[in-house]
């Protein structure tokens, strides 16, 4: 198993044969509100042969409408079950929706959806493969349901997000520290860094960094792990 940084939220995990995105998006500039730190290190169209594509929600820097159209209907879009409808409208033609807890097989490769906690209809995923247990968090805020993820989960790698701005919408450096003491990974993963509040305002002094400090600080072994786009983490002892 391989994880690969696309930028902000979407990564490529490729495990036994098979190619997994998360939270697709392929735009450069941002929005009117935030900008794009930096362009994503794959194009749509190297990333039309996955096999699965995960979605956390619906927001406009985890949806990639140009992308959903150019995949063929063979290519299921695994989305939180309230908001398949929304899933199709944006694009996505295969949409399976997920209940928390609920489980899909796709060949060798088991994904459940886990509860989350976001402005949006939100998800997270647990993908297992090649005996290995991996958290894709999306977008989320801390909550008592990750200690139940990791009681049902020995989680080899956590994808989240670290740090937050103002209004915060995702996890801070304090409040990521004590998603790692309930879902006790292994690895962290950063995710949700692409992206900057054009606004100085908006802007928070929050940084990974901070967060490794943080980690530290409370006496928790789990690694971070800190890929720049287009970097590649493979598994220890992969080759």
């Amino acid at each position: 198993m391989q994880i690969l940084m696309i930028g902000h939220s979407t990564v490529l995990i490729e495990t036994d044969g098979q190619r997994v995105v998360t939270d697709p998006y392929f735009g450069t500039w941002g929005n009117p509100a935030f900008s794009r730190l930096n362009p994503p290190a794959r194009t749509r169209e190297e990333l039309r042969d996955v096999n699965l594509v995960l979605l956390s929600h619906n927001h406009w820097d985890h949806v990639d409408r140009r992308f959903f159209r150019s995949l063929s209907s063979s290519v299921p879009v695994a989305a939180p079950n309230q908001t398949t409808w929304l899933t199709k409208w944006q694009g996505a033609q295969n949409v399976i929706g997920l209940k928390v807890w609920e489980s899909r097989q796709f060949g060798t490769l088991k994904i459940t959806a886990v509860p989350a906690s976001h402005i949006a209809m939100t998800t997270g995923f647990v993908l297992q493969s090649e005996n290995k247990q991996v958290y894709f968090a999306g977008d989320t805020y801390y909550g008592p349901f990750m200690k139940e993820i990791g009681n049902r989960f020995q989680l080899d790698a956590a994808l989240m997000p670290v740090t937050t701005y103002r209004l915060p919408m995702t996890m801070g450096e304090q409040a990521a520290v004590r998603a790692v003491q309930d879902l006790s990974p292994k690895v962290v993963i950063p995710i949700h860094l692409g992206i900057r509040p054009r606004f100085p305002f908006l802007r928070t002094n929050q940084t990974i960094v901070g967060f490794e400090r943080r980690l530290r600080e409370a006496n928790l072994e789990t690694k971070v792990i800190i890929l720049k786009d287009g970097e590649t983490w493979n598994w220890p002892g992969k080759t």
